[in-house]
């Protein structure tokens, strides 16, 4: 692609916030910008005072946009206000600088589902071409988990994420299987759905703010747990692991993140009197090869109650800096075939703590083992989650040429 590309990228989060989505977001900008393009990173900011703000991060346009929280205390109120986050960001950016810009190209990530009335309205102006980053199925996945059921709400929510999808020509999805979720979305020639894997540039080991050999866990194998910690983890037995693993004074676990559920482990922490694991809150993405080279396993958690397929991006963290995983996970997901067909960890799908027991020792008393686990998931992270990759992926749908439509996998 000779030409230069005006290219908007939309999403909820990015630095200084520490998500996973913020990352990605992050290291896709700088890899348009690496490849020739002028990405524009437009991003809700709850904290400014005037109505948008344009800054330079690392080399990429940001423009924030003064929009309501989305991150409320209760369900309701974030879908209230996930709701009203477009028409917000849309009044926002008509009174920005970017308010003529011609996009060629309009990518967007979600969660949230809320984005479709803000796409629409860019790309009327534009004419750009649109591609979704689509990396959860909602709302199927919070019916599996019992969060919402099949009644007004659910119905509601459908719609939302129909329209979103009417605004793509392109979804990425992040797995085979999540393909099947939207069969009849690629009827129309023009539309297209593909795998489209998570990425994460690797950066350089500066250090890290938990040194673990200051700490109670100090010369232990240390099994770490980075990133959310919520309802859609089901990361209880992990609680039930570590505490079935408290005779063993040369394994300690550390989990590090926020999350709904983050207190409440904590409070089981304590009441169960356990001190071979520690919490700390989420670390600067810049930490995160200082903090995983102190440790020798990953640890991965999907609610085994799930249907729909994901790879998490603690998932590609682990794979990129040679950790081999532990993970329990929704059965026939595309992750427990990942891991379990590159050899790069063990898996348990159930309830009962006592296999995953045994798949955590053997990790920590085969040292061979986690050694050629390591090397085969540093050559899956370079093969499969480059940024690269994903940006160049992406930019095919601004290629001049006829409109593709179907499905296609990896």
């Amino acid at each position: 692609m000779s030409r230069s590309l005006q290219i908007a990228l939309i999403s909820t989060d990015y630095p200084p916030l520490r998500t996973s989505a913020a990352v990605q977001l992050r290291d896709l900008a700088q890899q348009f910008t690496a490849l020739g393009h002028q990405p524009v990173v437009i991003v809700p900011s709850l904290t400014s005072d005037e109505p948008w703000k344009v800054e330079q991060l690392d080399g990429v346009n940001v423009l924030r946009i003064a929009a309501p929280p989305t991150r409320a205390a209760t369900h309701f109120r974030r879908a209230i206000a996930e709701m009203w986050l477009p028409f917000a960001m849309l009044r926002n950016v008509h009174r920005s600088p970017f308010r003529s810009t011609k996009w060629d190209l309009i990518v967007w990530y979600s969660p949230p589902i809320f984005f479709g009335p803000l796409i629409w309205a860019l790309r009327r102006a534009s004419e750009a071409r649109t591609y979704l980053i689509l990396r959860d199925i909602f709302p199927e996945w919070a019916v599996d988990l019992g969060i919402i059921k099949k009644g007004p709400v659910y119905f509601l929510f459908k719609a939302v994420a129909a329209f979103q999808y009417a605004v793509a020509d392109t979804i990425g999805v992040q797995t085979e299987s999540n393909l099947a979720y939207l069969p009849s979305w690629t009827k129309s020639a023009h539309r297209r759905i593909e795998v489209l894997h998570n990425w994460l540039a690797t950066t350089p080991n500066v250090g890290c703010s938990i040194q673990i050999a200051r700490t109670s866990l100090a010369g232990r194998k240390i099994f770490v747990y980075i990133g959310n910690m919520g309802v859609a983890q089901g990361i209880e037995i992990f609680v039930e692991l570590i505490q079935s693993l408290r005779h063993r004074g040369d394994i300690g676990f550390l989990l590090v993140g926020r999350g709904s559920e983050f207190s409440k482990l904590e409070t089981e922490r304590v009441s169960r009197d356990l001190n071979n694991v520690l919490f700390f809150d989420e670390i600067d993405p810049s930490e995160i090869p200082g903090l995983l080279a102190q440790c020798e396993v990953g640890l991965v958690a999907l609610h085994p109650d799930h249907k729909t397929h994901n790879v998490p991006g603690k998932f590609v963290s682990y794979m990129q800096y040679g950790l081999p995983v532990l993970a329990r996970v929704n059965a026939g997901t595309d992750v427990q075939r990942l891991i379990e067909d590159n050899g790069v960890g063990r898996v348990y799908v159930g309830y009962f703590v006592n296999e995953l027991k045994r798949l955590a020792e053997e990790l920590a008393d085969d040292d061979a083992l986690r050694k050629s686990m390591a090397e085969r998931g540093k050559q899956l992270g370079r093969s499969m989650f480059s940024p690269e990759m994903a940006a160049r992926q992406i930019l095919v749908l601004a290629e001049p040429g006829p409109a593709r439509g179907g499905q296609a996998g990896s």
